[in-house]
């Protein structure tokens, strides 16, 4: 995936800020003083940080957000037009997102509201007399998507990806990543000192107790969970989360809860029998941890701990009280933030989300396409996803360290890969779904209830390879698991692309970000899964060991990098990301090359070659300035590097950057050695 960290609080912040048109270099903002050799984020970027104040609702800006503000005013505009014209909801999305919105928009009926909508889950909650009764409740939750503590899902088995499996996940930590209950920096204390206080207002807010004692037992129940948590580097490996069961082995090999009530309960519906043959545990030892604490822990610590959790799942939907709660940890205490985004775009925010897999998502992609997307824009694109996958399959054929055998699986998949451009053909008729326009909190779980049972009802089905699991007006791209790329219509817009925009500038933004895409399916995670995306080892020891030993120096070159005083990128959790910058960067140029070997354009623009202008066009694409709260919490918990490494790493390890801006041996932005993976 290719965002970049943004917190969900600071996402859709209104955004008063310069950035580079849409048809032109911002070469006026080019540092005088700064070498292109010498930092090259610097000098495309450097006056602009340096004269950019951040505004206070605002965890980050820069040009990725500036798309981003500009899609969720679109959306806005358009929303606000589908409340007052109710004529134009023509379709069963349009219905349901315009009645989530106004619920939204409609502060006085939240207050009304009150906690109505969640009081269904705390009274379950409440009425646990025994552990007995605790596989249910967990279930219970696990239906509108409340993950406390073991997260749920259907997806394609990843070794047999023709067939959809049930998978059971670690997840249900009030802390941002499992180290921060254990580990005595200051920035640990602090978030720990925040989340202790979030939980008790919550609690109070809603009318529980909330004592010291309370709260320690709480901290010290989560900091099990958390002991059990496996690290986030070490979930990238995919064999190590794909362990398959039958509920009678899950049960043998983490006793003490009722394994089998909780998938019957989680997994019921109208139109299928409960339970599961099989499944996939994605962390046998934390299963075993929950199965352990059920048995050991007071019953009241689990009502506490799954109260929070219902409450911190809607804290922002519900009244004042839980919102400000919300925000003061989330937004204040984790990402630094001073005040709040303006209402419209929050809601947006909260329907949709920033990365795909919103139940109402695709309804907010269907608005925004009908606005946003022309038959041209899909024509130039797909012309420019062909001409990198042409380009990596000359990269491919052209490698010296891999032997014929394996190259020929490689072009397989490449080949068998298959591109998602703009918008799905079709939208979803959200049969079975019915949202309130008075009722925040409740759509939420209403949502959510129906995205469960669509998901559960997978689990009769093959998988469905076009289906779209992103939404289309984020400013995002995936590549996902079914060997398949996925460009949204929300990026398919300036600073990244524009149909009437030079070749230059477009290869430089969407062109780098396919490559990228494309590379995930060969980084060191993607290149486990073979052309139909199963989880298949097509490599030859000798191969697979090169490219480990190429892997090796992109991590440690991304450790040397400190973007805060004593915090480094961390090189293993980032590694995926970056292996798909270092790559997709040069394979985005060399179709650039032949690109303009079609069409003969190769004259300077704004006084820059072709070559320089896709540079400069990159560089442009990861200005940013966020705050320091915010970055750090990026460099512990996020798999993407900040910008500026965007773009210095990749560079500088690219020969043609050097030629197209006549650096000289030794100057910084000429590695010595340059790293080539792909």
């Amino acid at each position: 995936m290719f965002r970049p960290r943004l917190i969900a609080a600071a996402a859709a912040a209104a955004l008063t800020l310069a950035v580079a048109p849409a048809r032109a270099l911002d070469v006026a903002s080019f540092s005088t003083e700064v070498s292109p050799c010498a930092d090259f984020y610097d000098y495309v970027n450097g006056p602009w940080v340096a004269r950019t104040e951040l505004p206070a609702e605002r965890t980050r800006i820069g040009s990725f957000d500036a798309l981003r503000v500009a899609n969720d005013q679109l959306l806005a505009a358009a929303l606000a037009e589908l409340l007052a014209k109710p004529a134009l909801q023509k379709s069963p999305g349009l219905k349901q997102v315009a009645a989530y919105y106004a619920s939204g928009m409609d502060l006085a009926a939240i207050e009304a509201q009150g906690l109505k909508p969640v009081k269904p889950l705390l009274d379950r909650v409440a009425a646990m007399k025994t552990a007995e009764d605790l596989p249910y409740a967990l279930a219970q939750l696990g239906r509108v998507g409340i993950s406390a503590p073991v997260g749920a899902f259907v997806r394609p088995d990843v070794k047999n990806t023709r067939v959809n499996v049930l998978t059971l996940g670690q997840s249900g930590l009030g802390l941002p990543d499992r180290d921060d209950y254990f580990k005595d920096t200051d920035i640990a204390k602090k978030l720990r000192a925040a989340y202790r206080l979030y939980a008790q207002r919550l609690l109070s807010s809603a009318g529980f107790d909330a004592t010291p004692a309370t709260l320690d037992a709480l901290m010290a129940f989560e900091s099990q969970l958390a002991e059990a948590t496996t690290p986030r580097a070490q979930l990238r490996d995919p064999l190590a989360v794909y362990n398959p069961m039958t509920t009678p082995e899950l049960a043998g090999k983490a006793p003490g809860l009722a394994w089998d009530a909780y998938l019957k309960q989680l997994t019921r519906g109208d139109q299928r029998p409960g339970g599961v043959e099989r499944l996939i545990v994605a962390q046998p030892e934390f299963m075993k941890r929950v199965a352990r604490l059920a048995g050991s822990v007071p019953l009241a610590t689990w009502q506490t701990y799954l109260r929070v959790r219902v409450l911190e799942n809607s804290a922002a939907r519900l009244p004042k009280a839980f919102a400000d709660a919300d925000f003061d940890y989330r937004g204040v205490a984790i990402s630094g933030l001073e005040k709040r985004t303006p209402r419209d775009e929050e809601v947006i925010l909260l329907i949709g989300g920033r990365t795909g897999g919103s139940p109402l998502g695709l309804a907010l992609g269907e608005l925004f396409v009908s606005k946003a997307f022309s038959p041209e824009a899909q024509r130039r694109a797909t012309l420019l996803i062909g001409d990198v996958k042409a380009a990596m399959k000359t990269r491919i054929q052209n490698l010296s360290w891999m032997s014929p055998e394996t190259k020929v699986k490689a072009l397989e998949k490449l080949d068998a890969m298959q591109p998602k451009i703009g918008a799905p053909e079709t939208w979803p008729t959200y049969e079975g779904m019915a949202l309130d326009a008075k009722d925040f909190a409740g759509n939420q779980l209403r949502a959510a209830a129906w995205y469960h049972g669509e998901q559960i009802k997978d689990l009769d089905r093959p998988s469905d390879r076009t289906r779209w699991n992103m939404s289309p007006y984020i400013v995002n791209a995936q590549a996902g698991g079914l060997n398949e790329i996925t460009f949204p219509a929300g990026i398919l817009q300036p600073p990244f692309f524009d149909a009437k925009l030079d070749d230059a500038m477009n290869y430089g933004g969407i062109g780098m970000v396919i490559g990228h895409e494309i590379v995930h399916h060969f980084d060191d995670r993607g290149r486990q899964f073979d052309s139909i995306g199963s989880l298949n080892d097509w490599w030859t020891a000798s191969d697979a060991e090169h490219y480990k030993a190429r892997a090796d120096r992109v991590v440690a070159l991304y450790e040397s990098y400190e973007p805060v005083a004593g915090t480094h990128i961390n090189g293993r959790l980032t590694l995926g990301e970056n292996i798909s910058d270092m790559a997709g960067m040069p394979i985005a140029f060399d179709a650039l090359q032949n690109a303009l070997k079609r069409t003969g354009k190769t004259e300077k623009i704004d006084g820059f070659t072709q070559e320089q202008r896709f540079f400069l066009s990159n560089a442009l694409v990861w200005r940013n300035k966020t705050r320091e709260a915010a970055l750090l919490n990026q460099l512990r918990t996020d798999p993407h590097s900040p910008g500026k490494y965007r773009v210095l790493a990749p560079m500088s390890n690219m020969p043609e950057f050097g030629k197209a801006f006549s650096c000289k041996t030794g100057d910084a932005m000429v590695a010595a050695d340059p790293i080539k993976v792909w």
